[in-house]
């Protein structure tokens, strides 16, 4: 996959970007999506991971969790399948697509303004803060494809996951969600949207 220049649009949401900023992704550099599903840990006041909670908790007579507990093992369930969706899907990448920027390596952008506004959308319903609409000049590569195929948060046994992972590599075909995955030297050159002072 060749480098090349483009434009595209940016939700951003934990900090604020300012003009001119530039951020390069280079090979293995790990992005928030990577640090939020592989590095975030689930714990009680107590200090005990979902196992501990586990194991102290169940009883001849079935498993007992008060409420700070159930918190911490649904927290750790969504995690955990949002860890295995991402680890599948980048197994498929590198066996089958190795030129595509991986998802753990990237800045998640959209194609159009009217594409980022559907994901603004999808994110305030999740009650997701969405801080900025920014534009982006890119020199690097790029992958568009469709959020709404991706492995579904699920029970589904992994060779489904595999299957729906191959089918979100091969691109953007129904435009459900659509996403682009960019790497390379990235520059701010507009903020468009300002949301929260």
């Amino acid at each position: 996959m060749q480098e090349r220049e483009f434009y595209a649009y940016h939700l951003v949401t934990r900090k604020k970007m300012s003009l001119g900023q530039v951020i390069s992704f280079e090979k293995n550099q790990k992005n928030t999506l990577y640090h939020f599903f592989f590095d975030k840990e689930q714990l009680n006041s107590k200090g005990e991971d979902f196992i501990q909670i586990l194991e102290g908790n169940f009883t001849n007579k079935g498993l007992k969790l008060d409420k700070e507990d159930a918190d911490v093992a649904i927290r750790y369930v969504g995690q955990t399948i949002r860890a295995v969706r991402e680890v599948i899907v980048e197994m498929v990448r590198l066996q089958e697509y190795p030129e595509y920027p991986s998802r753990l390596s990237c800045l998640y952008a959209a194609k159009s303004y009217q594409d980022a506004l559907k994901w603004k959308e999808l994110f305030d319903s999740y009650d997701r803060r969405v801080l900025q609409i920014v534009k982006l000049r890119v020199i690097g590569t790029c992958f568009e494809g469709d959020g709404g195929l991706l492995p579904k948060e699920d029970g589904a046994p992994f060779s489904l996951k595999i299957e729906q992972a191959r089918e979100y590599w091969q691109g953007n075909k129904s435009n459900e969600l659509p996403e682009l995955l960019i790497n390379g030297r990235i520059e701010i050159t507009e903020i468009i949207n300002e949301f929260y002072s």
